[in-house]
């Protein structure tokens, strides 16, 4: 049986009104992207917001990736 992979976001009522954020952290989805649009790096984001991994951050944009490029077929 394969193991479940936990969520790489949650949004609920309890964390930020529902705002989208990464799991297991209180840190916004949006101000990663604001981040990256504002011109800063990924470091800079995570020196930031350290309850953040670095492998929540890759796989976010893995997934906003295979997202984009599955709409564009």
């Amino acid at each position: 049986m394969a193991a479940q992979k936990q969520p790489l976001i949650t949004s609920t009522p309890d964390i930020l009104g529902g705002t989208p954020v990464f799991c297991g952290t209180r840190v916004p989805v949006q101000t990663l992207i604001e981040y990256l649009e504002g011109g800063q790096t990924i470091d800079d984001f995570l020196e930031g917001f350290p309850t953040v991994t670095r492998e929540q951050v890759i796989a976010f944009l893995e997934e906003a990736k295979a997202r984009m490029l599955t709409v564009a077929s």
